[in-house]
């Protein structure tokens, strides 16, 4: 971490408990008081304010989570990518809702989001795949990704297998390597406050806009 992140970080710890969230309409857009958030967390010093969890479940209704990046948010939903062969990949195609939870500790803020999946298009794959460092791109055809590995050394051999069988800065796009989208049906923007006296505002998707509603702590 930089020293201005840390100065930035040292600024705003303890910021939550003196400022609540405001009185909030259904007129509002969560979207774009998510935006709002997130820029401020952004700004805030925070280790990869982006890191989410990610809670997904089986047919039968067994959950799993684990920890993700995010990497886009719009009016359309949030945006992540990984393989659609891994274990949420798999629950995800069987059993497509989701909840993702964003966690700013010195901020004390968290967002909940409950919603829908979809893949998203090759094109948009693509588009971030290529932005990736190279080793990643590598990464993601090397790695069968939550499949059982017999050593570190199988998967270092698989490595440079894959670097020359694409040796330049040409790495395609992996059949079953991609983009994800959450579309929010619910919202919960959370604000730490003195006492445990916590400010919860819930947005839930009510026709074409939001019914919003605060929640006792």
């Amino acid at each position: 971490m930089s020293l201005l992140a840390k100065i930035r970080t040292v600024f705003t710890m303890g910021r939550g408990v003196t400022k609540g969230l405001p009185e909030l309409s259904a007129s509002d857009d969560p979207i774009a008081f998510f935006n709002k958030w997130f820029a401020e967390a952004q700004d805030s010093g925070i280790l990869l304010p982006e890191a989410m969890t990610l809670a997904t479940a089986t047919t039968d209704g067994v959950p799993s989570a684990r920890m993700m990046l995010l990497k886009g948010v719009d009016e359309q939903g949030f945006v992540f990518f990984t393989n659609y062969e891994s274990r949420k990949g798999d629950e995800l195609a069987d059993n497509p809702h989701a909840a993702l939870v964003l966690h700013w500790p010195i901020l004390e803020r968290q967002v909940r989001v409950e919603g829908t999946i979809r893949k998203l298009g090759d094109d948009e794959s693509f588009s971030y795949f290529k932005s990736r460092p190279r080793g990643s791109r590598i990464g993601a055809w090397a790695s069968e990704q939550s499949r059982v590995l017999g050593t570190s050394a199988d998967l270092k051999k698989r490595v440079k297998e894959v670097e020359s069988q694409y040796p330049g800065d040409d790495v395609p796009l992996p059949p079953f390597w991609g983009g994800f989208r959450l579309t929010p049906e619910r919202l919960e923007f959370w604000q730490g406050k003195l006492n445990r006296l916590h400010d919860r505002l819930q947005y839930e998707r009510h026709g074409d806009g939001w019914k919003v509603v605060r929640l006792y702590p």
